[in-house]
């Protein structure tokens, strides 16, 4: 098999993952340049890879997470990668000259999984964030061109904040899994749907620096990341509608309301003055 369709072939694959896979938000925004929908879609399929060994794979979940990682590895050291996804995230990472760093934080984050299945403290549930959610922003704001310390910090914040708010839609999905990534000791005091609250209203205040974001984000990156703020804050308007239930009922951003996240988003400005984005 050629170079060509080799890659071809695993880019296919890359974009089948991502259409296949629901999410709150657009994963890229077909008002993106088509390239970069591509980059996107090949980032999007290396973390759905990485979740999927994590959750899908039982008792052998740590030993092909290990060897995941010795791939991923492998592939930063030069070594010709055999996996579909590695073999178009290759290009990706030689193109922007993407570092290791936040894509073994990712699988780090994943075999913490299979160790720690609940949090005492914020801080504890923080610092999973910032090796399960935050790399994959830094690693958008690199595809985008935008490499600054200032805008990593505030796009580590709307990552954790739509990881919270994915937390706090999959209460008895995690549950199923034998996880709960909400504070334990919120639980005992606020009970399951105070507790899910609390994620969600956490989930708002770090969404919010989307705002600053935006506004130092060229301007496609800026609709990207309107999109993902938006989104995260329908899905906590979708969770209060459900009573913060949702260890009864999970949830969703429903295709009209992603519809309009879009129209928001292109807006000037990205929707920033709405409060409640799933009323629409």
């Amino acid at each position: 098999m050629s170079g060509f369709s080799e890659l071809a072939a695993a880019d296919a694959y890359c974009r089948l993952l991502a259409a296949r896979h629901y999410e709150n938000f657009e994963v890229a925004s077909r008002l993106l340049p088509g390239r970069l929908r591509l980059h996107l879609a090949r980032l999007y399929a290396y973390c759905r890879t990485t979740d999927d060994l994590g959750d899908e794979s039982g008792s052998e979940a740590t030993s092909r997470l290990h060897r995941w990682r010795e791939e991923v590895c492998g592939l930063f050291r030069g070594e010709p990668p055999v996996h579909p996804v590695l073999v178009a995230l290759r290009d990706t990472v030689a193109r922007f000259g993407l570092p290791a760093r936040p894509f073994t934080d990712l699988i780090e984050a994943n075999l913490q999984d299979q160790e720690v299945t609940s949090y005492e403290t914020w801080p504890d549930l923080e610092a999973y964030c910032m090796r399960s959610a935050a790399p994959v922003g830094r690693v958008v704001l690199r595809l985008f061109g935008l490499v600054d310390p200032g805008a990593e910090r505030l796009s580590d914040d709307v990552c954790v904040g739509l990881q919270l708010a994915n937390f706090a839609q999959d209460v008895a999905v995690d549950a199923a899994k034998g996880r709960c990534y909400l504070i334990r000791p919120e639980v005992d005091r606020l009970g399951l749907a105070g507790a899910v609250r609390a994620h969600c209203e956490r989930a708002r205040a770090l969404l919010a620096s989307g705002r600053e974001l935006e506004r130092i984000a060229p301007g496609r990156l800026r609709l990207q990341l309107a999109l993902y703020r938006l989104g995260g804050l329908a899905i906590c308007d979708a969770i209060a509608r459900a009573g913060y239930r949702t260890d009864l009922v999970r949830p969703r951003v429903s295709l009209p309301v992603k519809a309009a996240l879009v129209l928001r988003a292109a807006r000037p400005g990205g929707g920033r003055h709405a409060r409640s984005v799933g009323a629409v």
